[in-house]
């Protein structure tokens, strides 16, 4: 339990410096390295609840994937810094206003959370003796939470179509692929059949 304790505290206490230099550094790139260091911390605090499968995912995905292409984005997008810190004072009454309104927000919803026996016995559902966590994981996601699940699942495509309208841009010169004219196409618009005499090309 000791050992447990300090790996707790030396996951959590990382995870949120982390976090924290994330948002505060000015360098893009080491605010990403710090992504990275705040997700394996968290991965860690899931090996430590006895979530493995989640820690895999998280390093997987999060780390593999997400925070690896945020890495190559900022690296390769040619970003004038100098030119975003000179408009910073001009956004920071709004910014300040928003931050306001959230931490209000964030206070209600703390100060009025009560977490009773009846809803910890409601919430929390005991492992079975013969199911591993990724079983349980599975029939949990699947059954109970199905409809949040999906749910989930059409709010990131509704963001991933959001993302392609945003960033599509229509170039002249440029050709691109028109299925519904490739679809609504004739035989005689493709095919051009001629008789070739013998001993003799086209």
């Amino acid at each position: 339990m000791v050992v447990q304790a300090l790996a707790f505290y030396l996951f959590a206490i990382i995870a949120v410096i982390s976090a924290a230099m994330v948002v505060t550094v000015r360098n893009p790139v080491h605010s990403v390295l710090f992504l990275i260091l705040t997700f394996f911390n968290a991965a860690g605090l899931f090996v430590l609840l006895g979530a493995e499968f989640l820690a895999m995912l998280l390093v997987v995905v999060y780390v593999g994937a997400i925070a690896v292409l945020f890495m190559f984005v900022v690296m390769m997008l040619d970003i004038n810094f100098v030119e975003m810190r000179e408009g910073f004072l001009s956004y920071l009454p709004i910014g300040v206003l928003v931050a306001a309104v959230l931490f209000v927000e964030l206070a209600f919803v703390g100060g009025g959370w009560v977490m009773t026996d009846a809803k910890m016995a409601a919430i929390a559902q005991p492992v079975p003796a013969d199911m591993n966590n990724i079983n349980a994981l599975g029939m949990l996601l699947y059954t109970d939470y199905a409809y949040i699940f999906q749910a989930a699942g059409l709010v990131l495509l509704t963001a991933m179509i959001g993302a392609i309208v945003l960033t599509l841009r229509h170039r002249k010169g440029v050709r691109r692929q028109n299925i519904s004219q490739q679809v609504q196409r004739q035989r005689a618009e493709t095919l051009e059949i001629k008789k070739v005499p013998v001993g003799r090309g086209i």
